[in-house]
């Protein structure tokens, strides 16, 4: 359980320091162009998450998101003990990757906020892009696990692209990104209604999967 945690640890961290570093990164060098900053921070962002899960999948499954370890705990893959251990270690190093990230641009550690991401469409995208990163979990875990980590980071890479929110997708991700006034950032008062969404859509994919699934044991 130790190695499944640091692993979880050092997998959230990076995620996170990724997609506020690289936000970072890419307003700086867009020059104004939020296309192409949004451009830079999905790529980044969709290939961390495939070297990731290649590297520590192995070791702890690389949920690195509370919505994923509800459905892991559903689908009885791990114990609710192991559940509420890798959802507190996701979230504590999620804060630390982007305090990283703003250490690493010498910006104020400490920060909140103030981009305004709320609003129907806002919350309907954040349950339809759990619903599709956990159906791209559970479907290819079943059927292709070995590209598990190439479908994760591909289905990102365009959720950032047709989802409204930009596809946070991702409890500790949306608490962490609450706490950076960057690019990548989302107001606190916001956070709560996407993260409720994105725990809906994960148990809608959960449930759904596992009735089509049942015909292929």
């Amino acid at each position: 359980m130790r190695n499944q945690l640091i692993a979880e640890a050092i997998g959230t961290f990076f995620l996170l320091a990724t997609v506020v570093g690289s936000g970072v990164m890419a307003e700086t060098l867009a020059g104004g162009n939020d296309a192409l900053a949004l451009l830079g921070n999905t790529l980044a962002t969709g290939a961390i998450l495939i070297v990731l899960i290649t590297a520590l999948g192995p070791i702890s499954g690389a949920h690195f998101n509370p919505a994923v370890t509800l459905s892991m705990l559903l689908l009885k893959r791990i114990t609710r003990p192991e559940a509420v251990c890798y959802i507190c270690v996701q979230i504590l190093a999620g804060i630390l990757g982007v305090l990283a990230a703003h250490f690493m641009f010498e910006l104020d550690l400490l920060q909140f906020s103030e981009r305004s991401r709320t609003g129907a469409s806002q919350w309907f995208s954040e349950g339809l892009a759990t619903f599709g990163l956990v159906m791209t979990i559970i479907a290819t875990s079943r059927f292709r696990p070995d590209f598990v980590a190439t479908a994760v980071g591909l289905y990102i890479t365009a959720a950032y692209w047709f989802t409204a929110s930009t596809s946070f997708a991702n409890p500790a991700v949306t608490l962490a990104r609450s706490l950076t006034n960057t690019f990548s950032g989302i107001q606190p008062d916001h956070a709560g209604m996407f993260i409720v969404m994105q725990l809906l859509g994960a148990l809608l994919a959960t449930v759904c999967l596992q009735r089509l699934l049942k015909d292929h044991q």
